[in-house]
C-alpha cells in the first residue's frame, strides 16, 4: 500500500510539473476568452453569484463536481482564459517601512496579478483548472492553484450521484462550497497593507508547496465526501515555479471534508466539516541562500474546521450568507527545540462571517468580520505575546457584465470594487502594536481595485 501511494504521488508531482510548464506557455493576448463560459455556452451569471467568480451557484458547483467537463456541442476546445487585477491601497496611517520594493510607505497603485488559466475540458471525464501569476509585487511569475479532474456520474438503486479524483497543489482548492480557505471571502484582498499575522494551517499554509490525491463524491445532490493526502514537493522543483517552502511534511498528511446542502424553493443550505493533520519539520537556507529542509523533529498541526453557507435568490435580488470557524491544536517540537517558541503546546483559532446582497447579479455590497485568535507566546508573537487581529470590513461592487446579453459576452467580464477593512485588535494590541505608538485602526484599509477577466 505504502508503494502505491508513493508512486501516485510520484506520477502527480510530475503530473503538476508539466502543469506548470504548459501554463508557461499559455498566450497573453487580450483576445482570450473566459473559457468556462465559452465552453457551455452559459454567461458567467449561470456560475457565479455576482455574475463574477469565485462565489459559486448551485450550478457552478455542479460544474465543478463534474470535472469542468460540461460542454455545448459547438463549444471550442481551447480552454485558455487570462486575468488582470490593477489597485490602489491607501492605510489610514503610512505603514512604518515600505510594503515591498519599489513601492511606498502609503497610497499605492499596483498592477496586482496578471494570470493565465488553462482551465476547461480535457476529455469526456476529464477537465482542469491551472492557474500561472504574475505579480508585480516582486516581479515574479509563478504557479497558483492547480486542479485536475477526473469524475464520473453513477446510479446505485433510487441513488445517484457523481465521483470523481482530484490532484491539485493547495488543500481546500477542490472543494465547491464557497466557505472553503482557499475560496472564501474577501475574493480579492490588497497584497500591500497589513493582514492578519497568524492564522491556522488550512487557510493555505500548504498552498503551492505540495501535491495531493483526494477523492471525492456527491451522493442524491446533497451529501459531499472528500478524503485524500499531500506530499511536500522538493526546494528545487519550488523555486522553478517561484513557490514558498517552508519546510518539508513527514509523510503524507491527510485532509477529508464533508457536507450537507438541503435545496430550498429559492436557493440551497449548506453545513460542513473540515479536517487536516500536519507534520512538517523547519526550513533554513543553503550557502547560496536557497531555502532547504533542516533535519529535525517536527511541528504538528491539527485543524478541525466547520462552514455554513446559505444562498437565497428571488427575482432581481440575491442574499448569500458564509460563516466558517477553524481550531487548530499546536505541538511545536521543531520550534521549540530551536528557540522561536516559548511554549511546545498552542492554539489557534479562526471565526469568519460574511453576508452579500446583489441586485440584478450588477450591483453588490458585503459585510464581512473576522476574529483570528490564539495561545500566548511571548516568542512567537512579540512583541505583545498574543496574535489575536479582529475587524470588520466593508465591500461595494459593481459588474456591468456576466449577463447573456453583455457586451462581449462570454468573451469579457469586470469587477470594479471598492473595500474597507478597519482593525478593532492588531497581533493582539489595541494601541501600541509596534512598540513605536502604532495603533490597530492605523491599518485600517481602503482598497480599489479593477477585476478583468478575458
Amino acid at each position: 500500500m505504502r508503494w502505491m501511494i508513493g508512486m501516485a504521488f510520484s506520477c502527480g508531482r510530475r503530473a503538476l510539473g508539466r502543469l506548470w510548464l504548459a501554463c508557461l506557455l499559455l498566450p497573453w493576448q487580450a483576445h482570450a476568452v473566459p473559457s468556462y463560459a465559452r465552453q457551455t455556452g452559459q454567461p458567467c451569471v449561470a456560475c457565479h453569484v455576482g455574475a463574477f467568480g469565485p462565489q459559486l451557484t448551485a450550478f457552478g458547483r455542479q460544474f465543478k463536481l463534474l470535472g469542468y467537463t460540461v460542454k455545448t456541442s459547438d463549444a471550442p476546445d481551447l480552454p485558455l482564459s487570462a486575468m488582470l487585477v490593477e489597485s490602489f491601497t491607501h492605510t489610514r496611517k503610512a505603514q512604518s517601512e515600505r510594503p515591498a520594493d519599489n513601492f511606498s510607505r502609503n497610497d499605492n497603485v499596483e498592477m496586482q496579478q496578471a494570470s493565465a488559466f488553462l482551465a476547461g475540458r480535457l476529455s469526456e471525464h476529464i477537465g482542469i483548472f491551472a492557474q500561472a501569476t504574475y505579480s508585480q509585487n516582486g516581479h515574479d511569475l509563478g504557479w497558483d492553484n492547480i486542479d485536475l479532474r477526473y469524475a464520473r456520474m453513477f446510479s446505485a438503486g433510487r441513488h445517484a450521484g457523481i465521483w470523481g479524483l482530484s490532484l491539485n497543489n493547495n488543500p481546500t482548492v477542490s472543494d465547491v462550497f464557497n466557505t472553503a480557505p482557499a475560496w472564501q471571502y474577501p475574493y480579492i484582498a490588497a497584497d500591500l497593507a497589513p493582514s492578519s499575522p497568524v492564522q491556522p494551517a488550512l487557510f493555505g499554509a500548504l498552498g503551492g508547496q505540495v501535491v495531493g490525491l483526494t477523492g471525492y463524491v456527491q451522493l442524491g445532490g446533497a451529501l459531499y465526501a472528500e478524503v485524500g493526502g499531500y506530499r511536500s514537493l522538493s526546494p528545487a522543483f519550488l523555486r522553478r515555479v517561484n513557490a514558498d517552502f517552508d519546510g518539508r511534511l513527514a509523510g503524507i498528511t491527510p485532509y477529508a471534508r464533508v457536507a450537507y446542502s438541503w435545496n430550498l424553493p429559492a436557493g440551497s443550505v449548506t453545513l460542513g466539516a473540515f479536517g487536516l493533520d500536519v507534520r512538517r519539520g523547519l526550513a533554513g537556507e543553503d550557502a547560496a541562500g536557497h531555502a532547504v529542509a533542516v533535519r529535525g523533529p517536527n511541528d504538528r498541526y491539527r485543524d478541525i474546521g466547520l462552514d455554513a453557507s446559505w444562498q437565497w435568490a428571488g427575482g432581481d435580488h440575491q442574499l448569500t450568507a458564509n460563516a466558517l470557524y477553524v481550531h487548530e491544536r499546536q505541538r511545536l517540537d521543531a520550534t521549540f527545540a530551536a528557540g522561536d517558541a516559548q511554549h511546545l503546546h498552542g492554539s489557534l483559532d479562526a471565526l469568519h462571517v460574511n453576508a452579500s446582497y446583489w441586485y440584478r447579479n450588477r450591483w453588490g455590497a458585503t459585510l464581512a468580520a473576522f476574529a483570528d485568535d490564539g495561545s500566548r507566546d511571548a516568542l512567537l508573537y512579540a512583541p505583545s505575546g498574543r496574535p489575536d487581529t479582529r475587524g470588520q470590513s466593508l465591500e461595494l461592487d459593481w459588474n456591468p457584465f456576466g449577463q447573456a446579453d453583455s457586451w462581449l459576452a462570454p468573451w469579457a467580464n469586470l469587477r470594479l470594487g471598492a473595500q474597507y477593512i478597519h482593525y478593532s485588535r492588531f497581533a493582539g494590541r489595541v494601541r501600541n502594536i509596534d512598540d513605536a505608538g502604532r495603533r490597530a485602526s492605523d491599518n485600517d484599509t481602503v482598497f480599489l481595485f479593477a477585476w478583468v477577466a478575458l
